[in-house]
């Protein structure tokens, strides 16, 4: 008996050992497996929340359902070709290509414009729509007549200046979430962060015209 006590007791604390090492092996393959997700799943999500502009911090934020509306309500009765400046997942795109536009989107994430063109593709207007991975900055917007922008207070500023050189004066400039700093919109739709305004550039370059010719008669 007291052998087989000797031997009981060496066993013992050898299959505990086993049952350690087996419960830490468990624990560093779950580890990992935790970690590779977190890793894929940050390749994945990153590009989507990453700045879609590099002059400003611009990131992906989708537009919502009643944006999309605002957006749509401000286009009635127009026509010609329409320009999403950082058109992010194409929601504003494709909704504009299902009204009978030709509807184009500038995007520098690459991942966002793979997604927009599969999502045209889904709805049945890839024929209408084309989207482009390019700074915005770098691009001229002249030959449109709809321009949606989706900016930010930072950006807006020069980008008025910029679309005021580039736009022939029949176009229509839709902004969502922040208005203009110095043009007067000719209408406005929507609360909130569904706000949008939108802006004839016909009447802006008049505003600016009849403010030129105000100041030599004050200073007389």
């Amino acid at each position: 008996p007291g052998a087989m006590s000797q031997a009981v007791a060496k066993e013992i604390p050898q299959e505990h050992g086993e049952g350690c090492s087996r419960t830490s092996s468990w624990g560093l393959l779950a580890t990992a497996g935790v970690g590779g997700t977190l890793v894929a799943l940050y390749a994945v999500v990153t590009p989507f929340v990453t700045p879609a502009l590099r002059k400003v911090c611009l990131p992906f934020v989708p537009a919502t359902a009643a944006q999309i509306q605002n957006v749509l309500k401000m286009l009635e009765n127009r026509s010609g070709s329409l320009v999403d400046i950082g058109s992010g997942d194409g929601r504003v795109v494709i909704a504009a290509a299902k009204k009978g536009f030709q509807a184009v989107g500038y995007e520098l994430n690459p991942w966002l414009v793979w997604y927009s063109r599969y999502r045209a593709w889904r709805d049945g207007v890839h024929q209408n729509t084309k989207f482009y991975i390019s700074d915005l900055w770098k691009v001229s917007f002249s030959h449109y007549t709809n321009v949606v922008v989706f900016g930010v207070p930072q950006m807006m500023p020069q980008l008025e200046k910029k679309l005021e050189e580039e736009l022939e004066c029949n176009a229509r400039i839709i902004a969502c979430r922040f208005p203009f700093p110095c043009w007067i919109p000719d209408h406005t739709t929507g609360e909130g962060i569904d706000t949008v305004w939108a802006y004839d550039l016909k009447h802006s370059r008049g505003y600016e015209t009849k403010s030129l010719e105000i100041i030599p008669e004050t200073e007389s």
